[in-house]
């Protein structure tokens, strides 16, 4: 227990000294993000958060390779993910092009298959009858999911602190649903992923005097996150080759991610029926109309990690409880469907709801007041 514990402090103080030491380099070479039309932050805010936290759970993985019998997919996953932490700091100093980024992604993801042998097979009972077998449409999709995944994640990076809230929101239940499922080994990964994860955020959203710098995750660093989840769910989804039972269902899978796959689902619609590119940036994202419906960074950030989080226990209690993959497929669809209409209203909800809890406010205001007038 108490090893356990040291290299969940090992893994902290990796992760902050990575960020100590790559603040003033990443100034140097430009490897910072500007304000422009898109971007209201003051000042040229280094990118390397995402670099600090893939640091981090690298220095702890060898720590781990050292102390433990070899685990080979573990190197194997440092090797990728090393690559994808690459192509996302390539891409935040030079921008690259699209078609760079989906290459990259899915070499990696080839990696994933082929070499680690994390493939998406089976789909689970979702139709009531009997289990949906991809065959050789297994590596595709594969694909497709990591895909997914990354830019899923690479999206909702657009406020203070909302990347880091929505990787807790993913790390926390897969936690907790590995170490129900008796694989500590795996639970324990997911663990080390948030405490990496923490120095950023305590940067990010300025927490303590000794983090009053500002520092930004990065494509690094959300390309990264997504592809650790989309290889943690392949693990928990599918079993291993060696003939294993999975751990949950493929479709619980799905609420891990709820939150930025559907939002990422959403913006594309939108911008294909625009006439857009889907890939073309702009600020219609959940995060952005939270904040023209006047709410402030902090709040839209503790909204948001809040319904990740509430979405992602749903995968945990519809795994604890055996909830049929069909009602979860209905129920995720239905989720999906709501949310794409609701964003045709979402300023009337938003706004109601923020006249509530100003409402609330002012009464507990006026409570205080007539207590005070009465001693």
């Amino acid at each position: 227990m108490l090893f356990y514990l040291a290299v969940l402090v090992f893994a902290f103080v990796a992760s902050f000294s990575a960020i100590k030491g790559l603040k003033p380099l990443a100034i140097k070479i430009g490897l910072t993000d500007k304000p422009n039309a898109r971007k209201n932050h003051q000042g040229e805010i280094p990118l390397v958060g995402g670099i600090s936290v893939y640091i981090g759970l690298f220095c702890t993985g060898i720590l781990l390779l050292f102390t433990e019998p070899l685990n080979v997919e573990l190197l194997i996953y440092l090797f990728a993910s090393l690559l994808m932490v690459i192509i996302g700091a390539l891409d935040d100093r030079f921008d690259l092009s699209v078609r760079i980024r989906i290459l990259a992604q899915v070499l990696i993801a080839s990696i994933m298959m082929f070499t680690a042998d994390r493939v998406i097979f089976d789909l689970g009972d979702l139709f009531s009858f009997g289990e949906v077998s991809l065959g050789y449409f297994a590596y595709p999709f594969t694909i497709f999911a990591v895909l997914g995944a990354i830019n899923a994640y690479n999206m909702i990076d657009g406020i203070d602190g909302l990347i880091g809230g929505v990787s807790f929101a993913t790390f926390v239940p897969l936690t907790i649903i590995f170490y129900i499922a008796g694989d500590l080994e795996v639970a324990f990964f997911c663990l080390l992923c948030v405490v990496v994860l923490a120095p950023y955020l305590l940067y990010n959203l300025q927490l303590t005097r000794f983090s009053s710098k500002k520092i930004f995750m990065g494509d690094a660093g959300s390309m990264f996150i997504g592809f650790t989840v989309i290889w943690l769910l392949a693990i928990g989804s599918q079993g291993d080759s060696s003939g294993s039972a999975p751990y949950f269902s493929p479709v619980v899978a799905v609420w891990f991610i709820a939150l930025p796959l559907m939002d990422m689902a959403a913006i594309i619609m939108r911008r294909i029926k625009k006439g857009n590119s889907p890939f073309a940036a702009d600020r219609d994202h959940l995060h952005h109309i939270f904040m023209r419906a006047g709410f402030t960074s902090r709040q839209t950030l503790i909204f948001i990690t809040c319904i990740a989080l509430m979405l992602s226990m749903i995968g945990v209690f519809a795994t604890l409880f055996s909830i049929p993959d069909w009602v979860q497929l209905v129920a995720f669809l239905t989720l999906f469907c709501a949310f794409q209409c609701s964003l045709s209203h979402i300023w009337i909800l938003l706004r109601t709801f923020k006249k509530m809890l100003a409402l609330k406010r002012l009464g507990k205001l006026n409570k205080i007041r007539r207590k005070l007038r009465a001693g």
